[in-house]
């Protein structure tokens, strides 16, 4: 029986997107699936912290109305026979990040169309924009979609929106009565493991298919 492949495209901004996409290939190498990943790489990044608060609202402002971010070449591996593509990046302003946009423009059909596609998403809380976007983008190029892995930061809000906002300005609060209802930025540990078993779910899937 031939190897299983599977490509994970991915966009990381702040990094939380990377470390559970990390788990998951781990999760699908502990199946014998061959896993190569593809990072996106814009020209011309946001900074990351951002300096000001009006830089941080003109972004805000860019992505909720889903402006292009210019992107690097993607090598050409990810054209290739792919048993699986995983398309994980973070929620910006609602939507699809800038640069997952700019290569769902500039190379989506190439590298999508015909293929099965799994929407991978990490995101302060709501996604449901985001996948909706990316799925229809997706049929429309005649990718076939699978369910979506879904990834929210494991807070209540406000906390969530505050400590989002704190960690892009670079501002952190480092006081005990906000740990205590903002214990750090991002996903949990749980949640990486969560991403690992994700992982070898689909990875058994996989070796099921015929």
């Amino acid at each position: 029986m031939p190897n299983k492949r599977v490509l994970i495209i991915f966009y990381s901004f702040t990094q939380q997107t990377k470390l559970q996409v990390k788990q998951l290939a781990a999760g699908l190498e502990s199946c014998d699936i061959e896993v190569v990943q593809e990072r996106i790489e814009p020209f011309h990044p946001y900074e990351f912290p951002f300096r000001t608060n009006y830089r941080l609202a003109l972004a805000m402002v860019e992505t909720f109305f889903r402006k292009r971010m210019q992107i690097l070449p993607v090598s050409s591996q990810c054209s290739g026979d792919w048993d699986r593509i995983i398309l994980a990046g973070p929620t910006w302003s609602y939507h699809p990040s800038g640069p997952m946009l700019e290569f769902l423009d500039r190379y989506g059909r190439e590298v999508c169309a015909g293929k099965k596609v799994i929407p991978f998403i990490s995101c302060r809380s709501y996604w449901r924009w985001h996948h909706r976007n990316l799925r229809s983008r997706l049929e429309k190029i005649g990718a076939s979609v699978e369910e979506p892995i879904v990834f929210t930061h494991p807070m209540s809000e406000p906390w969530r929106f505050i400590g989002l906002f704190l960690q892009l300005r670079g501002k952190m609060i480092r006081k005990a009565w906000f740990r205590k209802r903002y214990p750090g930025y991002g996903h949990s540990k749980e949640q990486g493991l969560m991403a690992m078993n994700k992982g070898r779910e689909i990875g058994l899937k996989l070796l099921n298919e015929a």
